[in-house]
């Protein structure tokens, strides 16, 4: 680790203004050996500064890279990092609350991928939280586009985390790429399959389950057949705490994936939760996209690491995207072009062709 290497300042406040710059900052930083500074972190939130999730994901990837990092405490609005070699091995981080283990797995995974060798990581927080990816999602959507860059990650569900006492844990195992490749999804395709599962745990009758996959399916049975939705109460020793939710998942004849979830809440119906998770998986298709707003802003970081010119049909670009593409063209020195079609874009860059 060379401290005496120029520092690249990252302005935390722009665009998204929340922890997606920080975690993409931390990311980039680490797989291309970049230090960085992040400035007026969270700015945009009522709360500005590092919270306690923000922190565990940055602790997680300093010691995966045997790095140095400055500023890391709760509050904290600025922090330096200047990363070491990424090393492979068993690392843990533990959030107290219900912060989202998703949002640690987005930080730590790109990382352990070029590691020197296998990785696991044990991590525990909120699994199926507000405000993040549901763990659900991150395996059966995103981890089918991430296998198209070729990598993929092994994943055990020991304990589901609910807000407010999170409290679940999940076992990742990764195993090094040399390099990702380039992906091509331009054309979506007609739906072949639409499957999923609606859940309730704790205290919470069955039935709201049912309810939840009733709804989403008749909503979705009006445009698509072959709509099959489980539904069923978590087993105690997965999830202990009361919570619901449904997840449902659309694929296409050309290979392209969609994910729509919802969570459970008190004093909503649980048809409205169900409609919501189909109206997810709705949006995109009537977009003509090939992926989810969810993994829209996931891939970009893949699509600057792979070797080739990657091309990607999105609906509607989100803030989240345009953040990511604003910190991977500063930090990656890579490109993006947006070509803006009636119904979405096409997202196309070269990507560096990182190897391990």
């Amino acid at each position: 680790m060379d401290m005496s290497c120029k520092v690249m300042e990252i302005d935390g406040s722009v665009l998204e203004g929340g922890g997606q710059i920080l975690r993409i900052a931390v990311t980039l930083s680490v797989l291309l050996g970049k230090p960085i500074r992040v400035i007026k972190i969270r700015a945009g939130r009522s709360k500005p500064g590092l919270s306690e999730q923000h922190l565990k994901g940055l602790e997680l990837v300093t010691k995966i890279c045997n790095g140095k990092l400055k500023g890391g405490s709760i509050g904290s609005t600025e922090i330096q990092l200047w990363p070491g070699k990424i090393n492979g091995g068993n690392y843990s981080a533990f959030v107290k609350t219900a912060g989202s283990v998703s949002l640690l797995l987005q930080v730590a995974l790109p990382c352990t991928l070029f590691a020197s060798s296998d990785t696991t990581l044990e991590l525990t927080g909120g699994t199926n939280a507000e405000m993040a990816p549901q763990i659900d999602h991150t395996t059966e959507v995103f981890r089918p586009i991430l296998e198209k860059f070729g990598a993929t990650f092994d994943f055990d569900l020991l304990k589901r985390g609910y807000f407010p006492k999170g409290g679940g844990k999940v076992i990742v195992h990764v195993t090094p790429v040399r390099q990702l490749k380039a992906v091509e999804l331009l054309e979506t395709g007609h739906v072949t399959s639409i499957y999923g599962w609606s859940y309730v745990a704790g205290t919470l009758p069955v039935h709201l389950s049912h309810t939840m996959a009733d709804a989403a399916t008749e909503k979705l049975t009006s445009i698509f057949k072959n709509v099959k939705i489980e539904r069923y109460k978590e087993a105690p020793n997965i999830a202990p705490d009361n919570g619901s939710g449904i997840l449902v998942v659309a694929e296409t004849s050309t290979g392209c994936i969609f994910g729509g979830s919802a969570l459970g809440k008190r004093g909503e119906k649980p048809e409205h939760t169900g409609y919501k998770a189909a109206e997810e998986i709705l949006k995109p298709i009537s977009e003509g996209a090939c992926m989810d707003e969810h993994c829209q802003d996931q891939m970009i970081i893949l699509m600057a690491l792979a070797q080739g010119q990657s091309k990607v049909r999105t609906g509607a670009l989100t803030l989240h995207t345009k953040t990511a593409i604003y910190v991977a063209e500063k930090i990656a020195n890579v490109h993006f072009d947006i070509i803006e079609e009636n119904n979405g874009n096409i997202i196309q860059c070269n990507g560096i062709g990182l190897t391990t």
